[in-house]
């Protein structure tokens, strides 16, 4: 035995135990490399399929109308920006660009300071009924959101906030409440006592314990949540349709539908498609930007 190895079980014994154990070597078979090429075959017929419409409706963006037409699957002639300064200005994609952004910032701003504050409440306390609470909120989950479309219209309209931006964000938030909650219970459930406790002996008060101590400690789980309730709240269709009916209040979901279906096809081609663009760019930036921190996160909880 040499001098490294018995230092070894001096200082650390179970180390010592595994660096002792034989090294089992990984051979690869034939039916492995058969799956793996399928695999890759698999997922690049889908990227390609995924992409392709990507870059023709980029392209699109640069054409005319007549272009678009004439050559639908050949370069633009010339790469200007008229488009998007006509889909931008002429057909208000601006306001509406402004007005999501306002609608799903502070959506998303209070259903994860909601969120969080109540899946960390239903599983760090004991609060009567809060299984009951819990539960309840699993089944906002499976309840389908288009049969509530008309009591919302009518509450909304009572309160004097249908066709509004406010009524909106509270329609977004009630929407997007439920998977906050469960999403982020597990993470607040798996956190160490301890170091709560710990908290509260040096003084600091549940807010405080909340805000400084365990919310910072599941950031994991808010970012991960909060990429996914981004990507939903962006892309939601129904809700502005059926409850958004001032055209001044208008987001880009539902701009892009009534600016594709006024004037069938006389509309404006290029300028469709660069509202497309414009409103497809934020999230595949979101996406681009923060896919490991969404993959991280969500394998993280998972394995808790």
């Amino acid at each position: 035995m040499s001098d490294k190895t018995r230092a070894l079980i001096a200082i650390d014994p179970k180390r010592a135990r595994r660096n002792a154990l034989p090294t089992r070597k990984t051979t690869v078979t034939r039916g492995d490399k058969v799956v793996a090429t399928i695999s890759h075959i698999v997922l690049a017929i889908w990227s390609i399929i995924v992409i392709l419409p990507l870059l023709w409706t980029l392209f699109s963006s640069f054409k005319s109308t007549s272009e678009i037409f004439a050559s639908p699957f050949t370069l633009p002639s010339s790469w200007d920006f008229t488009n998007y300064v006509n889909a931008w200005t002429k057909y208000n994609f601006g306001q509406m660009f402004l007005n999501t952004v306002i609608v799903v910032g502070v959506a998303l701003f209070l259903v994860m300071l909601l969120g969080a504050m109540c899946a960390y409440v239903l599983a760090r306390f004991s609060v009567p009924g809060s299984r009951v609470i819990y539960y309840l909120m699993l089944a906002g989950l499976t309840f389908p959101v288009f049969l509530a479309i008309v009591p919302l219209f009518f509450v909304l309209q009572g309160i004097g906030l249908l066709g509004t931006l406010p009524g909106l964000i509270i329609t977004y938030v009630a929407f997007a409440l439920p998977f906050t909650v469960f999403f982020l219970y597990s993470f607040f459930k798996s956190l160490p006592y301890e170091i709560q406790e710990a908290a509260y002996v040096d003084g600091a008060s549940e807010w405080r314990t909340f805000f400084q101590v365990m919310l910072p400690m599941a950031k994991p789980g808010l970012a991960a949540v909060g990429i996914l309730n981004f990507l939903g709240l962006w892309n939601q269709f129904l809700l502005p349709v059926a409850l958004n009916p001032n055209t001044s209040q208008y987001v880009l979901s539902q701009g892009m539908a009534a600016f594709a279906s006024a004037a069938g096809y006389e509309v404006d081609q290029g300028a469709l498609f660069a509202a497309v663009i414009i409103t497809i760019v934020p999230v595949l930036v979101v996406y681009i930007f923060f896919q490991r921190q969404l993959q991280g996160s969500v394998s993280q909880g998972t394995s808790r």
